[in-house]
């Protein structure tokens, strides 16, 4: 299953630097990997991460339609600011979701890390939905979660994904200083508390 790992990692990268460039193209690209994804996650018996890439897949479609019709005249998506309220009211759906899935996967699955892997999803979520909408807080959080993600997919010998989190680490410092740099001006580059 190595080279099918290595296909999903290559596209996630590029997706991931795609949408640091706030280029579009980042959730064609993102839908192809999250496709890949579905069956390395089933396989590994990471439920929560398998059934994140499902959801993964309907907020590129969302996130996809929302960035075309907030593009500036060089192709780029506009980058938008994250009220603090609203931050928060994400933040705790996300501890929500993580309780409520972590309990899910712990009582009727045989899930390798239900707890865990519950929280990643959910935060997982709340990132990308930050991401749809375009705030430079997406990023803040991706690195946090990708920071646990490179841990446990280490621990269950996913080495190609626990480098390619790595580099998503990378990617994601790459995405603040570039969000930053074009929310300038509009209060986008403003960071929430929690982010």
């Amino acid at each position: 299953m190595t080279w099918i790992e290595l296909i999903g990692a290559l596209l996630s990268a590029w997706a991931v630097w795609l949408t640091a460039q706030r280029r579009p193209w980042c959730w064609p690209i993102g839908l192809l990997s999250v496709a890949v994804y579905v069956g390395i996650f089933a396989e590994a018996k990471l439920y929560s991460d398998a059934l994140l890439q499902i959801a993964f897949a309907l907020l590129i479609v969302y996130g996809w339609l929302r960035w075309l019709r907030h593009l500036n005249d060089d192709g780029r998506v506009q980058v938008a600011p994250l009220a603090t309220k609203d931050a928060l009211a994400h933040i705790a759906i996300g501890i929500v979701g993580s309780l409520t899935l972590g309990f899910v996967m712990h009582r009727w699955t045989d899930a390798a890390l239900p707890w865990l892997d519950s929280a990643l999803t959910a935060f997982s979520l709340v990132a990308q939905w930050w991401q749809a909408r375009r705030h430079i807080a997406a990023w803040w959080l991706w690195i946090v979660v990708d920071a646990i993600y490179v841990g446990e997919y280490v621990y269950k010998h996913l080495v190609i994904t626990s480098v390619l989190y790595a580099g998503f680490i990378v990617l994601a410092f790459i995405g603040v200083r570039s969000w930053k740099k074009a929310g300038q001006g509009n209060g986008a580059d403003k960071k929430p508390a929690v982010a």
